[in-house]
């Protein structure tokens, strides 16, 4: 029976998870180290842009249920939910590996907490293995032994930023134990709001099944990414040639552009590297073909204007992907910084986000500001805003002509009608 739990990290997935299990009758205290969020939590600012959570977390408050604290207290139970990034590539410097530093210490912050009968559950995506050879461990500090005093389990988060609390009930939930009888009481603690279907594994398995997921996805975008590479320099356009290839009952060509992003797809493969670089070669070379596409585009770009160096350029778009505010791991940023870094005068307009920008830019408060004085506009990421962007909205506040399009949705035909040259990812000149 569960009555309190401690949520451990208050970012995309502890505080959409803390506050739906408040909402459902639970005594709940969300921790997080950072006393800025806290307070902003508190005074009713959520920090994240996601459809229906503002209203869900003021539910979750109102009832009482919901409050927030620095420090874990007893409880029982406990979810770690606590940021894994990758480490930054060097160049020459090996391979990124995972960040496991929040964990470690969200794992230690439970030790004066934790009692005999307490679940532990590890929600944070991580390398195979770390339930057992990292966290159990230093758990097992306590003088309990996991599995047998206390119970630990790993569940990893499943959701799509824009559709989080949807998912978060519907999805199915995979929830790995150390033990059978922590994978059941993990299925005891989540069914108290997912509607969707629990399946119960051990704790490596569950840990893979997030990993392949999201690093299936990466291979299918690197191998379009290639594709769109493929086809500018034998004069196709991919686009055309993505749309007839999946007519094909069993095909399902992903669409390319200028990388990848989001805290899941453009990390998660890099862990499955760690645990065993020899075997995961094509995983690499997928993860490399991606992490350099920003540079592709960047390209494209210059090829598009002669040259980059002095030239005023709108960049359209930060996030990882439409319609979110989500800018962790995006290619966009990694676009905009280099083509500021390669001598261009770049003004970024990010919608969601309309302060943040790039290394090196500036940020435009409207997209009239970011269109006005520039040479180019460049699509980074295919807003609705942008997708429904008038060629002639574009025309009478540049003095340049050129649009440079890396997500392939906006019409040849009316950006050159209003006196535009369109520059599309993966579409060559024909050769005659």
């Amino acid at each position: 029976m569960f009555n309190k739990i401690c949520v451990i990290g208050m970012g995309y997935i502890g505080l959409p998870t803390a506050s739906t299990f408040a909402i459902h009758g639970l005594q709940v205290v969300g921790v997080d180290n950072n006393p800025e969020l806290l307070e902003a939590l508190n005074a009713g600012r959520v920090h994240i842009q996601e459809p229906g959570l503002r209203a869900l977390a003021e539910q979750a408050f109102a009832t009482g249920n919901l409050r927030l604290s620095r420090e874990p207290e007893p409880a029982d139970a406990f979810i770690i939910a606590v940021p894994t990034p990758a480490s930054p590539r060097v160049e020459g410097g090996g391979d990124p590996t995972a960040e496991l530093g929040s964990v470690v210490a969200a794992s230690q912050s439970i030790l004066p907490h934790l009692k005999a009968g307490n679940l532990v559950m590890l929600e944070s995506t991580c390398p195979p293995r770390t339930t057992l050879d990292l966290v159990a461990p230093i758990l097992e500090r306590s003088g309990l032994r996991a599995g047998v005093d206390f119970l630990l389990a790993y569940s990893p988060e499943r959701v799509l930023p824009g559709r989080i609390l949807q998912e978060l009930t519907e999805n199915a939930r995979v929830i790995g134990g150390v033990t059978p009888a922590s994978a059941e009481a993990g299925r005891e603690l989540y069914a108290l709001f997912v509607r969707g279907e629990i399946v119960l594994t051990d704790a490596t398995t569950a840990e893979m099944v997030k990993l392949m997921e999201n690093t299936s996805r990466d291979v299918s975008i690197a191998i379009a990414n290639e594709f769109a590479r493929l086809a500018e320099h034998v004069g196709v356009d991919v686009w055309e040639a993505i749309a007839m290839a999946n007519r094909h009952p069993r095909i399902n060509i992903l669409r390319p552009g200028p990388g990848v992003g989001g805290h899941c797809v453009s990390v998660d493969p890099w862990f499955l590297v760690q645990a065993d670089p020899e075997q995961a070669r094509l995983i690499r070379s997928a993860r490399q073909v991606n992490d350099d596409q920003p540079l592709h585009a960047v390209r494209l770009v210059e090829r598009a204007l002669g040259t980059l160096q002095g030239r005023k350029v709108a960049a359209l778009g930060l996030a990882y992907k439409p319609d979110v505010d989500d800018l962790r791991e995006s290619p966009a940023l990694e676009v905009a910084r280099l083509l500021a870094e390669h001598g261009a005068e770049v003004r970024t307009y990010e919608p969601y986000a309309p302060e943040r920008t790039a290394s090196g830019a500036r940020a435009a408060g409207s997209l009239q500001e970011a269109l006005t004085g520039a040479q180019a506009v460049v699509l980074l990421v295919d807003h609705k805003a942008f997708r429904e962007l008038e060629p002639a909205q574009a025309a009478a506040a540049m003095p340049g002509r050129v649009a440079v399009d890396l997500r392939g949705v906006w019409q040849p035909a009316a950006w050159e009608a209003a006196g535009f040259t369109l520059h599309t990812l993966g579409v060559g000149i024909p050769r005659g």
